[in-house]
């Protein structure tokens, strides 16, 4: 994957540099091979991560690798694209918007799927805490679950609405029929093949 990456990286830079300036690549081209430029560049980090991941539980006899590995894991906050739970703590949010975007928005939906909640967040990949908290009034959301979406904008032209991930403090982990599974706050379940990040708990 890694050569792929790097392949595609040199096509648009060579595209980019030979291309006719009296006949210059539409913007719009030049936006979706953006959009999908960020996406293999996350695919290729998401693999090396579970690359890791999967050799640290397989070190050793595989159950007792993996009751050991994951008990290290409890306390800790995982990331992955599972719904957050929100009950009045602030949420951690890892947007990746588009580095071509000028404007980015985090997108709250519910369990129904309805928009909650949208606000401006900075073009960048540092985390975003969201608070919770509606409108003027300062009101804050119900106890519940909770996901999101990362709109990119160029002006007027949205480039890319993606989902984004949240971190999840891990508060059990299990081996359920030869699968590793990690219960987060609130309850809700997520595979270890599933989660692209750890970090100690704020």
């Amino acid at each position: 994957m890694s050569s792929d990456f790097e392949t595609f990286l040199k096509m648009m830079t060579t595209q980019a540099r030979y291309q006719d300036p009296l006949e210059p690549m539409d913007s719009s081209d030049y936006a979706a091979q953006l959009a999908q430029f960020s996406m293999v560049e996350q695919q290729v980090q998401t693999n090396d991560l579970l690359r890791m991941l999967s050799a640290a539980l397989q070190t050793g006899t595989p159950t007792q690798a993996s009751v050991a590995t994951l008990s290290g894991w409890i306390g800790m906050e995982a990331l992955s694209y599972a719904p957050a739970h929100f009950d009045g703590t602030p949420v951690s949010v890892a947007p990746r918007p588009l580095t071509a975007a000028d404007t980015a928005y985090l997108v709250v939906y519910d369990t129904q799927g309805n928009e909650v909640q949208r606000q401006g967040i900075p073009v960048s990949n540092d985390s975003v805490e969201w608070q919770g908290v509606a409108g003027l009034n300062g009101s804050t959301f119900p106890t519940g679950t909770y996901t999101f979406e990362i709109e990119s904008f160029k002006g007027d032209e949205l480039l890319l609405s993606e989902r984004a991930q949240s971190y999840g403090r891990v508060t059990e982990a299990r081996i359920e029929e030869g699968q590793t599974i990690l219960i987060l706050r609130g309850g809700l379940a997520v595979l270890t093949d599933d989660v692209t990040g750890l970090r100690e708990a704020a």
